[in-house]
């Protein structure tokens, strides 16, 4: 009988879609600039989308936030989404968009090229994987960064000029004045505001009642937000309030961070009298000083609290700030300073039982007990994606989710939380 042969044909691999995402950046607020970002996001989008190669992973956008700091959400954001392999390819429009800080170029460029994550440069059709890339970026990014560093020591030098002759600046975010035709004007409502709070503190209120009463009337400070108490405190030690002004009490240390840092003697101060309409007059200001001093002292006498190794790990996803350590009833947990702060109404960021968090950590690095110091060494932060959600971000780029349970009211109280419990049912029977 013959043999029969029958020849299989390869079933042809179906293409898989290379993921890509945009970045775009403008470096300043003004309605111009952020135009021209929205059209930078409407451009990628349907870019991405049109082509079918491609599979759209999404736009990121930093709106408002200069390109040499590390600390933008949305390019961050997008590093983690590439390192959770979400990501093949990234679109931006320039090396400035991307970045001004060579370091940071560099850094971010060499991480993505270590994942296979190629970044597309549409000026100067530069291609991250590309065999000459690196040569090329670093060239560029060095020329952009210097140029960052002339345009900031040119506004160093102008800003300068303007201390140097009684010229007074950031009057935006300043409660009870207002710009009217390049004129600083008194705003009356919001002098009401500053008036009152003055002659509250001098009465003796603290500043977290003067907080309070504020926001339970509806007040709101300079940017449109509720009152803190260090609102409180700007208010009572801003001599501007008097008329005056002392000049350069900041100043940039570098271009790169942008980070203000306060003046104590590196830079020459300017004190400019009778520069605008007073709000107070100085005997009230110094009135106000003295009481502001007090509670510095009494602050300085109490103890501070120990630092946890927690401490600026834990991000909110609702509102973005840290969580922080607080105590009720006995039990010691983690929350959203937002929340603790000013409520419910403002943040709903979920409780996290210390003893939760720290079993969790342990789970996470395979300990059989948590250690403190482990913690710290391994992880990096630790981000609360929805409740009873944890995701640590290891520092060997590592990245593991974990889910939490509640515990029932009953199995989370402490004996003395049950026994004065049990005495007061107690006495409600009688």
């Amino acid at each position: 009988m013959p043999v029969t042969i029958t020849k299989n044909e390869p079933i042809p691999a179906i293409a898989k879609r290379e993921r890509v995402a945009a970045y775009a950046r403008v470096s300043c607020g003004k309605d111009a600039m952020l135009h021209s970002l929205s059209a930078q996001v409407n451009y990628y989008s349907q870019y991405i989308q049109q082509n079918p190669a491609w599979e759209y992973a999404g736009v990121y956008v930093d709106e408002a936030l200069t390109g040499t700091k590390d600390s933008r959400p949305e390019f961050q954001r997008m590093l983690t989404d590439c390192k959770a392999g979400k990501i093949d390819r990234i679109l931006t429009k320039s090396l400035s968009r991307f970045a001004r800080n060579t370091v940071t170029v560099l850094e971010s460029v060499r991480m993505l090229k270590s994942l296979g994550i190629d970044v597309y440069f549409e000026e100067g059709n530069i291609h991250s994987l590309g065999a000459d890339s690196e040569l090329i970026l670093t060239l560029l990014a060095s020329f952009a960064q210097e140029e960052n560093l002339s345009v900031s020591e040119n506004q160093k030098w102008r800003i300068r000029k303007g201390f140097e002759q009684g010229e007074v600046m950031c009057w935006r975010f300043m409660l009870g004045y207002r710009i009217e035709h390049g004129k600083v004007e008194i705003d009356p409502d919001g002098a009401e505001i500053v008036r009152d709070i003055f002659h509250r503190a001098i009465a003796g209120e603290t500043y977290g009642s003067i907080c309070r009463r504020l926001n339970a009337q509806g007040k709101t400070g300079a940017l449109g937000k509720p009152f803190r108490s260090a609102h409180i405190r700007d208010n009572l030690t801003n001599e501007k309030y008097t008329g005056n002004a002392l000049l350069q009490k900041t100043f940039v240390r570098d271009h790169l961070s942008k980070r203000q840092v306060a003046n104590k003697g590196e830079l020459p101060q300017y004190y400019a009298t009778e520069t605008h309409p007073a709000i107070i007059d100085e005997a009230t200001f110094e009135a106000a000083q003295e009481i502001v001093c007090q509670h510095a002292e009494r602050r300085r006498d109490c103890a501070q609290p120990q630092r946890s190794e927690f401490t600026t790990k834990i991000r909110c996803p609702f509102c973005g700030q840290a969580y922080k350590r607080v105590t009720s009833n006995g039990t010691v947990g983690w929350n959203c300073s937002t929340y603790q702060d000013k409520g419910k109404r403002y943040c709903h960021g979920k409780k996290i039982p210390e003893a939760v968090l720290k079993a969790l950590v342990a789970d996470v690095l395979e300990l059989p007990c948590y250690e403190a110091h482990e913690m710290e060494a391994q992880i990096d932060h630790i981000e609360v994606p929805a409740d009873n959600h944890l995701t640590f971000f290891l520092k060997n780029d590592h990245i593991e989710e974990r889910i939490w349970k509640d515990r029932s009211r009953r199995e989370s109280w402490t004996p003395e939380m049950k026994e004065k419990a049990r005495q007061n049912a107690m006495k409600r029977k009688r």
